[in-house]
């Protein structure tokens, strides 16, 4: 199997460990579990609905890890590359948000937001590398 792959496949790992990371700091933030347990998550009614979508963007990153060991070289370059930009921009709109936020715990949001972006933007970049290896 290509390193490649294994690389691009690690750091999906590491995003989904960091996103978990991230939202797990999140529970110590002063109201945020009162606000769970009335049907709240950032200022949005918890819904089967929503529940639905959180279910789905936590899954990207296992999905991806899998599918960079088992897609075709092209196919799994460019999806890696599309769902990459795609996670890093939004990834890079949160980090503006928390800075344009600033709460007294923007610091650790702004953390977690560029090491998301980082690892993202180097699967990208592995991506992007492995059709001159190919």
């Amino acid at each position: 199997m290509e390193d490649w792959k294994i690389k691009i496949s690690v750091l999906w790992l590491i995003g989904e460990l960091v996103a978990i990371v991230g939202n797990m700091l999140e529970l110590y933030e002063p109201g945020v579990i009162e606000d769970l347990l009335v049907g709240e998550y950032a200022g949005m009614q918890i819904t089967p609905e929503l529940m639905v979508v959180m279910a789905f963007l936590f899954l990207i990153a296992p999905a991806m890890a899998f599918l960079s060991l088992t897609l075709k070289d092209s196919v799994n370059r460019w999806a890696n590359i599309i769902v990459g930009i795609v996670v890093t921009g939004f990834g890079l709109l949160t980090v503006f948000e928390y800075l344009a936020e600033q709460s007294a715990y923007s610091a650790y949001s702004i953390l977690i937001e560029i090491a998301w972006v980082v690892v993202t933007a180097l699967i990208v970049w592995y991506a992007w590398k492995s059709k001159q290896k190919a």
